[in-house]
Formats: structure tokens, C-alpha cells, sequence
């Protein structure tokens, strides 16, 4: 196993009438997980440009981001990969466009699911739901990867 720094990334937390919007985490069906929008941090870039960047290709939604409620932390210890997801709740700018595309060719599903609707999914991190509908800050400390 090759040991190698954390990947940072960023994720948005995104309620419209009390639902969640959700990605799939894997393209094209590999896997029946699902996440929130969000992804890796480009370098010289701030946490919150990073994610409306990702979060507008990964779902066509522009968006306002504003305070991190959740760090969440998870791990392949097969392979070494370990990444720090950083989650901020976030306004939507606008409505899901009925055309879109993700240009990574990752997220070919999203949809704004209710807390109940979330329970029956498949989901990552486990306290999704927590920080989503709740307050504060939470912190999920390392998980083992799922696909």
C-alpha cells in the first residue's frame, strides 16, 4: 500500500423545500451510492469557488455557498486513497436545467430527494441526513470507502 497526502475536496449541501439535491457517486450505473454534489479542490482556488464551480458541473445549479457544516473523512486502506470531503450548506441561484451534462462524464443523475427519500438510499456519508437537516458543525471521522 502506497501511502500519499489526503485529497481535499468540497461538497454542497443544497435544501429547496425541505429536499436534498443528490448525485450519483459513480457514472453510468456502476454503483447505487449516492452524494452530494461537490468534488475536488483545484489549487489557488478558495474552498467556496471550488465547489460553485463543481457543484454547476456536476448539476448545471448555480449556487450561493455559504458555512462548512460537516468534515467528513474516508479511506481505501487497500490502496492508500484517503480524502477529506469539506461540506457547506449552499443556496440555489437557480433551477436544474432539464439539459445538462456533466463535463467529467461522472454525475449522469441528480435529484432532490426528501429526508424520508434519502433513508431508503443508498448514501455517503452516513451523516448526510444529520448535517443537512440539522445545525452546526459535525465531524464524520474516517470511513472506509464503499462503491
Amino acid at each position: 500500500m502506497t501511502r500519499r497526502s489526503p485529497r481535499l475536496a468540497a461538497r454542497a449541501l443544497i435544501l429547496s423545500e425541505d429536499r436534498l439535491l443528490v448525485v450519483n457517486a459513480y457514472p453510468a450505473g456502476v454503483s447505487d451510492l449516492w452524494c452530494a454534489p461537490g468534488g475536488g479542490v483545484h489549487a489557488g482556488a478558495s474552498l467556496p469557488d471550488n465547489l460553485a464551480r463543481e457543484v454547476e458541473e456536476e448539476t448545471g445549479l448555480r449556487v450561493a455557498v455559504g458555512d462548512p457544516c460537516l468534515v467528513n473523512e474516508f479511506h481505501d486502506p487497500t490502496t492508500g486513497f484517503h480524502q477529506v470531503d469539506i461540506y457547506f450548506r449552499c443556496r440555489p441561484l437557480s433551477t436544474l436545467p432539464s439539459v445538462w451534462r456533466d463535463p467529467e462524464g461522472i454525475v449522469t443523475e441528480r435529484h432532490f430527494v426528501t429526508r424520508a427519500e434519502l433513508s431508503r438510499l443508498r448514501h455517503k456519508p452516513d451523516s448526510l441526513a444529520a448535517a443537512a437537516w440539522g445545525s452546526g458543525v459535525l465531524y464524520d471521522p474516517l470511513e472506509v470507502i464503499v462503491r
